[in-house]
């Protein structure tokens, strides 16, 4: 698997039944904490080895520092930072590369190993799946917030918590032959990664807008119009592909939908018979909050995304 398809990693057949996932991320911070950049910055890139049913194995640095704007100090912290979270996914960091920049930023490059008959792609979904999401959404409009300086303190630990999250659950969904397909929400936000499972599938989707969890303080932060750039560049790329019944808040999806997620969860595409299989394992892994399905697959038709109430 290479760059043919939209899919979260590289896949090379390794030729004894298994698989190597090859993947990097690398972004600015979106938080002050540099220990919580590094932290945040690793779990986003180590997602696309779960997102693809695998395990993560080993992981390589990726440093941009402006060494005469901010100290060396800072630098080590996110390398910490890293290495909590490489540290929780049981790998190391194994090497890397660090480069003046005008600007900082880090991320990893990530390996991981899969049994080919494990491996998760995001267009091999099938008509009647049903959908699960494993993390709420908003997180772009929290972080946007932050940088506005308009965060409550405890929203701001909301925040980490949800972006330093290790989606390691889908190395265990890899597992399930019930999955049939799977991709994490990232930049192109939760719509943006619906289509492009639903496209990639030959299929359109049906999402129910109420199965969504948005918390309460996210809605907050859009009623005083608190939304990234990103999401409008998301919506008029795609827009076009989704349509709305009239129950739906649309204003609110307008914002919600495209919203840019780093680190965002796993949307899964779930054969019926195999829903509470799904199901048992969310509440085993303390995601019961996760447990109602969003949607489901659906015939082509002349929309990818159907959204109702």
């Amino acid at each position: 698997m290479g760059n043919s398809s939209k899919d979260d990693a590289a896949v090379y057949d390794l030729g004894n039944g298994t698989a190597l996932i090859s993947s990097t991320d690398f972004f600015m911070p979106i938080v002050d904490d540099a220990f919580d950049f590094g932290r945040i910055a690793s779990a986003n890139a180590i997602s696309d080895i779960y997102a693809m049913g695998g395990k993560p194995i080993l992981a390589i640095a990726l440093l941009g520092w402006p060494v005469d704007k901010l100290p060396a100090v800072l630098a080590k912290d996110v390398l910490e930072g890293a290495r909590d979270i490489c540290a929780r996914a049981g790998i190391a960091i194994a090497g890397g590369h660090t480069i003046d920049s005008a600007e900082p930023f880090f991320g990893l490059a990530v390996n991981g190993l899969v049994n080919i008959d494990h491996l998760k792609k995001n267009d091999t979904a099938k008509e009647g799946d049903v959908l699960f999401l494993t993390k709420p959404l908003g997180a772009g409009i929290l972080s946007t917030a932050q940088k506005r300086n308009v965060l409550k303190e405890e929203d701001l630990k909301v925040l980490t918590d949800q972006l330093t999250a290790l989606n390691s659950i889908g190395e265990i969904f890899g597992k399930i032959k019930g999955v049939s397909a799977m991709t994490d929400v990232t930049g192109f936000g939760l719509a943006g990664h619906l289509i492009e499972m639903a496209e990639g599938s030959g299929l359109s989707a049906e999402l129910n807008y109420s199965q969504l969890c948005i918390p309460e303080n996210v809605k907050e932060y859009l009623k005083q119009r608190i939304v990234p750039d990103a999401t409008y560049r998301n919506w008029n790329s795609y827009s076009k592909k989704i349509s709305f019944a009239k129950e739906v808040n649309v204003m609110e999806a307008f914002s919600i939908l495209p919203d840019p997620q780093t680190n965002g969860g796993l949307l899964i595409a779930v054969d019926r018979n195999a829903v509470e299989e799904v199901q048992e394992i969310l509440r085993k892994h303390e995601l019961q909050n996760f447990t109602a399905p969003i949607g489901k697959l659906l015939p082509k038709d002349e929309k990818v995304i159907h959204v109702i109430e």
